[in-house]
């Protein structure tokens, strides 16, 4: 009898690896029925991830999208499963255990049935909580590999997280392929390796398809037993994001395994529908170069997702780097030269930073400690003189154990700058703070929701669930889409505000929200007009694309003028601060 491969389609993981939003609720509910309807789909990615701070990001509940989500799938007896960063949550900074521990049933309550649970440095310890958490809830606990290829990722290492996960009690493993650069073989020999030993243990593959092995590893781990497979569908597949059902579907019914048929007359209504939704706002967010697959990722190892960022911060820092060379007699340098100096430069950083899995948000700080080092070096400056807080946090420890070994140098940094290094259990940084939400809930007059839910958002995501509960959001969301259209047609770097030779400009890298404080960074302080700035300093963070990247100044100097307030959207090349 021939071996059964079911499908998962990664609804929600398409439109982030392409774009920064995901549609609405009302979207949502409009197209679940014609995907029931295609008929080959045994699971639904359904939330996580940045999912539900997307939602509070444009003004929308994500409790209410969840549940109107997830609803048709249930009904129909298709199960859903949710993305989670273990220690992070579902968010870009460590969650304490009670709030992680709500997540989950909350998350059961509103109809999620798998919590696909990954640390992004694969930290066992970090999966243990999850796993716990999981099965405690009634949820199926699918503990995940980041999966990325090096000397130190070898099989033997992978089974090493996969011993203690089935220790802790997981239902499922997941091969998270996340820049797509597992190599095919090596995968399927990953997972023979897991079917041989645990063999009650279901496997699930889901591998980005940037840099083009994933067609290739999908049917290798079916070949080795793997009973799930994540596919997405067009106009999303592809590209940046995951292989296409249709493609798939043939090729594994070709290899000789049983695989569902497809309703192409949905399969096409499914199409148009996300067309629409393409067409009605989610696709200003787009970049168009997440639709082309390039083999340059091959080498650094970066998820296909961060090209279209990794493009915006070299647009926002190449006129002034081409400045500096120029004033020196040197060549400039095109778009194409610096993207390669940056592949060049991760490739080099990412042993000498302990071989974290490049996924988020670690893939964010080895690419920004790679920017930094490039510039610094065109300017004739040492490299990792500029490393952000969350990156350190990272390189100490406190995020949990790297893969590798960290190189001799940057070691030496840390020391000097009295950094102090952690071998702890991760979770034990973060103490628990669901009875502060729960009391400022009641202060503010706010409903904790029906099965705590909004006391659960609340606490995952304060910051932007209070600009949810203000409405300011939405304005917010309003203006960045009025802000984009507007953008389509200005050209790149313009700023706001005349140059003056005789004061030091601090410029926006690309598009994003301006924050100059996060309210669960204790030590933050707004930058004020008269602050005295040292080289090397936060002078704010851009939200782009989920994440806070921090601006920081290259110059010393005071604080002479601020151009943007706090919550402002701004473009490439904007002037946000000017030092004198």
């Amino acid at each position: 009898m021939s071996k059964e491969i079911k499908f998962s389609l990664v609804y929600r993981d398409m439109w982030q690896s392409s774009g920064k939003y995901v549609p609405r609720v009302d979207q949502l509910k409009k197209i679940a029925p014609v995907i029931i309807d295609m008929g080959c789909f045994s699971r639904i990615e359904t939330n996580g991830g940045a999912f539900e701070q997307v939602n509070l990001l444009y003004g929308e509940n994500p409790n209410k999208a969840v549940r109107e989500w997830t609803k048709p799938f249930n009904e129909a007896g298709i199960q859903t499963h949710m993305l989670e960063r273990a220690l992070n949550g579902i968010r870009m900074y460590p969650v304490p255990a009670d709030i992680r521990k709500l997540m989950y049933k909350v998350k059961k309550a509103q109809g999620v049935d798998i919590a696909r649970s990954f640390c992004g440095l694969n930290d066992h310890r970090n999966l243990e909580l999850s796993i716990k958490y999981a099965k405690e809830a009634g949820m199926i606990s699918q503990a995940t590999l980041s999966i990325t290829h090096s000397e130190i990722h070898t099989i033997k290492y992978f089974m090493g997280v996969v011993d203690k996960a089935v220790e802790y009690g997981t239902d499922e493993i997941c091969l998270k392929d996340m820049a797509g650069i597992g190599r095919p073989v090596t995968l399927g020999k990953l997972v023979s390796n897991i079917k041989d030993k645990y063999p009650h243990i279901l496997v699930q593959y889901h591998g980005h398809s940037g840099p083009g092995f994933s067609v290739a590893s999908i049917l290798e781990v079916a070949k080795a037993g793997a009973e799930y497979v994540d596919v997405a569908m067009e106009p999303l597949s592809w590209g940046m994001v995951h292989p296409d059902v249709i493609t798939i579907q043939a090729m594994l019914k070709d290899a000789g395994f049983k695989v569902p048929e497809i309703n192409m007359k949905a399969y096409m209504k499914a199409r148009a529908l996300n067309q629409e939704f393409i067409d009605d706002f989610l696709g200003y967010f787009i970049n168009p170069k997440n639709r082309y697959m390039s083999s340059l990722l091959v080498q650094p190892g970066l998820p296909g997702g961060m090209m279209g960022s990794m493009m915006a911060d070299l647009k926002g820092v190449q006129q002034g780097l081409n400045q500096t060379l120029e004033a020196s007699g040197k060549e400039k340098l095109t778009e194409d030269d610096l993207l390669v100096k940056l592949f060049d430069e991760v490739i080099d950083i990412w042993p000498k930073l302990g071989n974290p899995p490049l996924v988020t948000p670690f893939s964010q700080y080895v690419k920004n400690i790679a920017l930094l080092n490039v510039m610094q070096e065109i300017q004739g400056k040492e490299k990792f003189s500029i490393i952000d807080n969350n990156a350190w946090d990272m390189i100490i420890g406190k995020a949990g154990k790297l893969p590798g070994n960290l190189d001799p140098q940057i070691i030496e940094i840390a020391k000097s700058q009295g950094k102090e290094f952690y071998t702890g259990i991760p979770q034990d940084n973060y103490p628990n703070e669901l009875d502060k939400f729960r009391n400022e809930m009641v202060e503010n007059g706010w409903d904790t929701g029906q099965d705590d839910e909004e006391l659960f958002e609340f606490a995952m995501h304060e910051r932007q669930y209070q600009d949810f509960k203000s409405g300011i959001a939405k304005q917010r969301f309003n203006e960045e889409l009025q802000k984009i259209r507007e953008e389509i047609n200005k050209p790149i770097g313009t700023g706001h505000v005349k140059a003056d030779p005789s004061k030091k400009d601090i410029a926006s890298p690309y598009m994003g929200r301006i924050f100059y404080n996060l309210n669960y960074f204790i030590e933050e302080q707004a930058v004020e007009l008269g602050n005295i700035v040292k080289k090397g300093q936060r002078i704010c963070y851009i939200e782009n694309n989920y994440t806070y990247d921090e601006i920081v100044s290259d110059y010393d100097g005071e604080v002479d003028e601020i151009f943007f307030q706090h919550g402002d959207m701004v473009s490439k090349g904007d002037v946000i601060v000017r030092l004198k």
